[in-house]
């Protein structure tokens, strides 16, 4: 099992930023990557950003490059996100989500929430 706790959010101006973490507990060694995504009011949950434990590699969504950026700390199993600029688009729900071994990826964080006000 894994657990994941987000923390982080808040409410921001437009403009302003926020960096969001999310820490693994449980059997992290089982972990081989972490996402961020994110769920706006009333639309379906959409990838962020991962960062992969193997390589260390790191991929964004195309549109938030630029203004977002995930980092790890394998040491820590803690991951986060640096948002900028951000917009009242941004208003959402964070979620955690972690990938394992053999591909399993059903295991999220509570979420935290991100309202950015114009």
């Amino acid at each position: 099992q894994v657990q994941l706790v987000e923390s982080g959010g808040g409410l921001v101006q437009a403009g302003g930023s926020l960096r969001l973490s999310c820490a693994a507990s449980g059997r992290t060694f089982t972990i081989n990557a972490m996402r961020w995504y994110r769920q706006a009011p009333g639309k379906e949950r959409e990838f962020v950003a991962q960062v992969s434990w193997i390589g260390s590699g790191t991929y964004s969504a195309d549109a938030l490059k630029g203004r977002f950026t995930i980092a790890g700390d394998n040491a820590k199993n803690t991951i986060y996100l640096q948002m900028n600029s951000l917009k009242p688009e941004d208003t959402a729900i964070y979620y955690c989500n972690a990938i394992l071994q053999g591909g399993r990826s059903d295991y999220w964080g509570q979420g935290t929430q991100v309202t950015v006000s114009s």
